[in-house]
């Protein structure tokens, strides 16, 4: 083992060496002295260890760990993947799995939940984000990383798991659940009071194609004339940057939807929509809130900079960094998450730490003044706005919130109301 890791440090160190040359033209003797000097000093730590701690140790899950600590020392969404996780994400974005269906991270040494999915076990146990998993069939998780927890947390379909939430200003308690499949199917579509409502919960490989279908389902209910429509990205944590393109573009007729931007400025991307509006520019409103995160936000950033669309919520999560999955050895070692760029909308902002501001600020509930804001921005390590824009507190005096005893969906229900409004304005300008 202490040969092999010598020979892999060496191995390493040399890439390093040709990334550097990559990145920045060239890389100085001292530096790659640095480097060798940092392994060495690794490969002594491994060595003192395997050689004097208490118990015998498992020196894969050591140097496993040892990588694990590195990358999350980046940001909140740089990661290693080991083999099972990676298959695992895999599977989440291209087939079904048994969970508890919610996005996690790991925020102060805890689990703690970005935003859980719609209709799944999480999503109907009434988990919030920002709630903090501190168990897992009464197993502390207290520091286990957010893969770690994920395992734990999937399973086969039909098996029970107690979560422990540890929620702000309450005790914590048990939540027993039962895993299920969480599907596919992302987008899902009806009528509300005369207009269209699509939901869309999620931006996996299928995403695109199932809202053609829901788009195409809704013309024809409504005689091939849509009056207006309600994208509802309430709690949507993102996935697939080529869904929220194809996503965006549906409702675009030409234009730009989203830049890319890396390290390497040759490697920057330009995303613009095709000619085709699928509901010929009916008035759009979209629906974000605190949950709203990453390929959400660059749907919703391009259509409100495009004034193609009102928003209304609450300001979004803003997580506007892009990750690259990165296989390891065709993926037997599993693959790096590596945050490799930053995504802007069509009129040039960075949303990192700052988030999307709806034209509308619309609560589902009342909400407390001194409540916390969890965000992109309140993450360990999460980067900065590389624009210097930092997030703004919620002018709580600007946020329309529910009645005490407002039985419903507030913020829908405010969402169709200005729909409603919006499509009054457009008839009488044809008029």
């Amino acid at each position: 083992m202490r040969l092999n890791f010598i020979a892999a440090a060496i191995a390493f160190a040399l890439g390093a060496g040709a990334l550097a040359v990559s990145a920045e033209g060239f890389q100085t003797s001292s530096s790659r002295e640095d480097t060798y000097r940092h392994l060495e000093l690794f490969g002594d730590v491994l060595s003192r260890v395997e050689a004097d701690y208490v118990t015998d140790i498992d020196d894969g899950a050591l140097i496993e760990a040892a990588i694990e600590g590195m990358l999350e020392s980046l940001d909140p969404h740089s990661s290693y993947l080991s083999p099972d996780s990676f298959q695992d994400m895999q599977v989440s974005t291209r087939g079904e799995y048994g969970g508890l269906g919610m996005e996690i991270t790991t925020r102060d040494d805890l689990i703690t939940v970005v935003s859980p999915y719609e209709d799944t076990p999480a999503g109907r146990a009434g988990i919030q984000p920002g709630d903090q998993i501190i168990a897992v069939d009464g197993e502390s998780i207290v520091g286990f990383s957010t893969d770690q927890a994920v395992d734990l947390m999937r399973g086969p379909i039909g098996e029970p798991v107690t979560i422990t939430i540890l929620r702000e200003s309450e005790e914590e308690f048990d939540l027993n659940l039962v895993r299920e499949t969480i599907p596919l199917r992302t987008v899902a579509w009806r009528e509300e009071e005369g207009f269209g409502y699509l939901r869309i919960a999620g931006f996996n490989e299928h995403t695109t194609e199932t809202l053609h279908e829901a788009v195409a389902e809704m013309r024809e209910a409504f005689d091939g004339n849509i009056p207006g429509v309600v994208i509802d990205l309430r709690y949507n944590p993102g996935g697939l940057l080529d869904q929220a393109i194809g996503v965006t573009d549906t409702f675009l007729d030409g234009g730009e939807i989203v830049t890319t931007r890396y390290r390497n400025p040759g490697e920057n991307q330009r995303y613009n929509a095709r000619p085709g509006d699928m509901i010929n520019g009916a008035p759009i409103v979209v629906l974000i809130n605190e949950g709203s995160a990453s390929a959400s936000e660059i749907v919703a950033g391009a259509l409100q900079d495009r004034e193609r669309a009102t928003l209304v919520g609450m300001t979004s999560f803003g997580k506007g960094s892009v990750q690259t999955i990165i296989p390891l050895r065709g993926g037997r070692d599993g693959a790096l998450r590596l945050t490799t760029g930053r995504y802007y909308t069509p009129s040039g902002r960075s949303i990192q730490a700052t988030g999307i501001v709806p034209n509308w600020l619309v609560s589902h509930r009342i909400i407390e003044e001194d409540e916390e804001r969890y965000s992109e921005a309140s993450l360990d390590g999460a980067l900065a706005n590389d624009t210097g824009n930092s997030r703004e507190d919620d002018n709580l005096a600007a946020v329309e919130m529910p009645p005490e005893d407002y039985d419903g969906d507030f913020q829908l229900d405010r969402a169709l109301e200005i729909l409603g409004a919006l499509t009054e304005s457009e008839q009488a300008s044809l008029q």
